[in-house]
């Protein structure tokens, strides 16, 4: 990348957060930190108004942004090739807003850029697992702006295992996508204690207009180190997979908690870290005598 496309693009990236520190503009273009200085003070200089905190980073002062910027062949392909991803795999809410930026992109394209994509749109389709359900209405749009609001969910869940519908009220914490679901990560109040709501289980949803104060869990790296914690509750499970077996359970043991393997001389044995033993019993039976 020559230097005017990386000013372009380390301007670009300085509007996309409120600060950014020098050693994150180092990383995401490979440069020093001492190249950074360089290019930011070319950047004030040419009459771009950027702020620097110390200990902090740069930032760009309020009211200035840049004019809209073309895309090339490789991004506009990229977000296309999203594009197909975020069909298959989120709700409506989402996938309405996502079309829309997806056209103003396309706005912008040169032709060659646009016939480019109009070609590769009707070569590129994404097929989802089998086992997923068919995604409507499951407020991932609405979570989306609690979480960052900092605002209190009333909710009405139902529960897979107790097959029972109750009313909460929750502070979201986070979305979280495996096993084939979104999973709304939160404080329960009714519970007391951080909850995994899977969001094709959710009736119904609110956001209240009373806004919460963040506890001790504030992220998803938190909830996952807590959960890592808490491992002492969890039971550890030893299966052995004939050879041939094995290599056909190499995606899905991810779901069951899979930590690790070795080769033994019945077979491969994998470790397991279990939650619930009955889940993984109706999975393990699928494998019969190979097991």
């Amino acid at each position: 990348m020559n230097r005017i496309d990386r000013l372009t693009a380390i301007l670009i990236h300085l509007q996309t957060k409120k600060v950014v520190k020098a050693e994150e503009i180092a990383a995401r273009f490979e440069i020093s930190l001492r190249t950074v200085y360089r290019d930011v003070k070319a950047l004030m200089e040419a009459g771009v108004p950027i702020g620097s905190e110390a200990g902090k980073g740069y930032f760009i002062v309020d009211g200035y942004y840049l004019p809209p910027v073309m895309f090339t062949q490789d991004e506009a392909a990229a977000m296309v090739m999203a594009g197909k991803l975020v069909d298959s795999f989120t709700d409506p809410s989402i996938k309405k807003a996502f079309q829309s930026s997806l056209s103003k992109v396309k706005a912008v394209l040169q032709q060659a850029e646009k016939n480019h994509v109009a070609d590769l749109e009707d070569h590129i389709e994404v097929l989802p697992p089998l086992a997923t359900q068919p995604i409507a209405g499951k407020f991932l749009n609405e979570i989306r702006k609690a979480i960052v609001d900092k605002q209190v969910l009333s909710i009405t869940y139902t529960s897979n295992y107790q097959q029972e519908t109750t009313q909460r009220e929750v502070e979201p914490i986070g979305l979280f996508y495996y096993s084939m679901s979104w999973h709304l990560i939160a404080w329960c109040r009714l519970r007391k204690s951080v909850r995994d709501f899977r969001t094709d289980r959710i009736l119904d949803l609110k956001i209240n207009d009373e806004k919460f104060i963040p506890g001790d869990i504030v992220s998803l790296q938190d909830y996952f180190n807590s959960v890592r914690d808490s491992e002492v509750n969890m039971q550890q499970v030893v299966v052995t997979f004939d050879r041939k077996t094995a290599t056909y359970v190499s995606n899905s043991r991810y779901y069951f908690g899979f930590v690790r393997e070795e080769i033994s001389e019945e077979g491969i044995r994998m470790y397991f870290l279990v939650g619930h033993l009955p889940s993984m019993a109706r999975w393990l039976l699928s494998y019969g005598n190979a097991i």
